[in-house]
């Protein structure tokens, strides 16, 4: 499988299939959302996107990076959002790097959106369908965050079926200047157990797809499909 990690700013054109990493936080959330009940989460370009969305279906649930404001139903913190119910409902999602790096591939054939929490079923999805070309848009800090660069390296190669440990990998996440950010408060919307909880590797059994749906984004989760795993 021949791969490449590049930052949003770096996309020249649609790839063919597209994962795109947020660790810290909005796929982590995206994950959590999911294992609360969601049904299926837009991607919105903007806060004013979101809010409009949020005013044409008011059972809508909207959330966004930093601190509460109106209009906004929730924060992008998993550690906030796992105790919420959200059983059959639509989320409206909007944060800095990671709805973004996914808008900015919405042509691709197959957009993947991942972090450590949905690891090995992303990676799953890229091995039974055998992607020969993959590009991992590591959405932080233009390309450079640590955390989702890690996350994306380790995908990869458990995508080839190597029997990579993912300890180095989780420890550069953890040293990583968003990990740091997160613990010292300098973010808002956080809770404290949102460093520990964006690391748990594999806790959830189902990867997360992008598509376009009536001209919006949709994340919606896969499972994991009958065929034969290579």
């Amino acid at each position: 499988m021949e791969t490449r990690f590049l930052g949003i700013p770096e996309l020249a054109e649609a790839p063919s299939v597209a994962v795109v990493v947020d660790v810290m936080r909005a796929f982590t959330v995206a994950a959590w959302a999911f294992a609360r009940g969601a049904e299926k989460i837009v991607l919105a370009e903007s806060p004013e996107d979101a809010l409009a969305l949020k005013a044409r279906h008011p059972d809508w649930v909207a959330l966004k990076d930093g601190p509460p404001a109106p209009g906004f139903d929730a924060v992008n913190s998993p550690g906030l959002l796992r105790s919420a119910d959200l059983a059959g409902r639509t989320v409206v999602q909007k944060t800095t790097a990671g709805t973004v790096g996914a808008l900015a591939v919405r042509e691709a054939s197959l957009v993947l959106c991942a972090g450590f929490v949905v690891a090995e079923a992303t990676a799953r999805v890229l091995r039974t369908r055998g992607c020969d070309r993959v590009t991992f848009v590591v959405t932080g800090e233009g390309g450079q965050a640590d955390e989702d660069l890690a996350c994306a390296q380790y995908i990869a190669l458990r995508a080839t079926g190597t029997g990579t440990e993912a300890t180095d990998f989780l420890r550069r996440a953890a040293a990583s200047r968003a990990a740091a950010e997160l613990a010292e408060g300098v973010r808002q919307g956080v809770h404290p157990d949102d460093v520990a909880l964006c690391l748990e590797l594999d806790r959830f059994p189902f990867a997360m797809v992008a598509a376009s749906e009536d001209s919006l984004m949709v994340l919606r989760p896969s499972v994991r499909s009958a065929g034969p795993d290579r």
